[in-house]
């Protein structure tokens, strides 16, 4: 059986178009964007291009896109950079509850360097609780980070709304947001969402890693993490990934212009995944929140651990995950699976599969096929 690629929350194959944009920059147009010859010239325009790509496909302005090495470092940079520039405003800073770990971690340097670090929850529907966020939002905020959509759920969290409660009660604060999983699935508008940045990153979206963008809503406060050399406003210093950021803008204009596409394709890998579960007694979706991406389905297994079962499927030549890549080696129960009254045995048994516009019905049959060869392995060594 051919290779069945189900874990591209994780990352994504690089596309056809993608490949051929940047193919040139591994070779003739190797030019330094700093240098004025015209290899640099030539090289400094591709990035402006793409960085109209990018901005298109956001809803911003192009000069308010600051290229970085993934989605991490822009989680970094928006958390640390706009709570520093903002310290002689206020002293709190109010992260989500299923955040990534590059926005909690960032959190954890704040508190040790004196912030407060209050943390929104989830309802017990896996939902944004917006009335325990109003309870945290006054004027000591100085930040909020809120990711637009979960990695190993789906869930699309109420952001607008969050918004409307931060320019209430905390006029003052930066909100951040996490779109790196949003990207290519949800139409994106910076402006309309109401917040002052959101990461993205480019290996979600059918380009290489090493690639991804924080994009400001205009001229927001916000201290540089690392120094020497004025590119990017020196907000991002150093020189440019020429290839990465070429490819993640052609990368990007597939995403804006395929969004529906994607979502007819998801949906029907979705769809399909789950009717055949049918067939396993003991398996169910794990639906959290009230509105979840097509791309990205959760699956409670019956029996042994998920992680079982994904050597068993891996064995077969599928892939999959369990929980998130980033928490992958740890044992983080998700808080959207404590706020749904999992226990962490169950946890345990809750299997992400995740889609992408290039998911085929053939490699659904072919997850299929193995799951339901498994289920009776695995029911045999009870």
């Amino acid at each position: 059986m051919q290779p069945v690629y189900l874990d591209n929350a994780a990352t994504t194959p690089i596309a056809p178009e993608v490949r051929a944009v940047l193919a040139p920059f591994l070779e003739a147009e190797f030019g330094n964007p700093s240098s004025r010859h015209a290899l640099g010239v030539s090289a400094a325009r591709a990035i402006d291009r793409a960085r109209s790509q990018v901005a298109r496909a956001v809803g911003a302005e192009s000069a308010h896109v600051l290229f970085t090495s993934g989605g991490t470092e822009a989680n970094n940079l928006a958390v640390l950079g706009a709570a520093r520039a903002r310290r002689s405003r206020g002293d709190a800073v109010v992260l989500g509850p299923s955040e990534h770990p590059s926005v909690w971690a960032a959190g954890e340097a704040l508190r040790e360097e004196g912030f407060a670090v209050r943390t929104l929850r989830l309802d017990a529907n896996g939902d944004l609780d917006l009335e325990h966020a109003q309870s945290l939002l006054d004027e000591r905020v100085i930040l909020v980070a809120q990711m637009l959509v979960n990695n190993e759920f789906g869930t699309v969290y109420p952001v607008r709304s969050l918004a409307r409660l931060v320019r209430r009660a905390s006029p003052q604060a930066h909100l951040h947001v996490d779109a790196v999983q949003g990207l290519g699935k949800v139409e994106l508008d910076l402006t309309e969402l109401g917040a002052d940045s959101l990461a993205i990153s480019a290996h979600k979206i059918h380009a290489p890693k090493g690639s991804g963008a924080l994009v400001l809503a205009g001229e927001r406060p916000l201290r540089p993490l690392q120094f020497g050399g004025g590119q990017q406003s020196a907000l991002r210093p150093g020189t440019e990934n020429v290839v990465g950021i070429v490819a993640f803008g052609e990368a990007a204009r597939l995403a804006d212009e395929e969004l529906e596409a994607t979502g007819r394709a998801t949906a029907a890998a979705r769809e399909a995944l789950l009717a055949g579960l049918e067939g396993i007694t003991g398996a169910r979706a794990v639906e959290a929140g009230s509105t979840q991406i097509s791309a990205v389905q959760a699956i409670e297994l019956p029996g042994a651990p998920a992680e079982v079962w994904q050597h068993h499927l891996e064995a077969r030549g599928v892939m999959t995950s369990v929980g998130s890549a980033c928490q992958s080696h740890s044992e983080h129960v998700s808080p959207a699976l404590l706020a749904l009254g999992f226990d962490p045995e169950r946890a345990r048994r809750v299997m992400r599969f995740s889609f992408s516009r290039y998911t085929t019905p053939e490699e659904i049959a072919g997850a299929l096929e193995a799951l339901l060869a498994i289920a009776p392995e695995l029911e045999a060594l009870r």
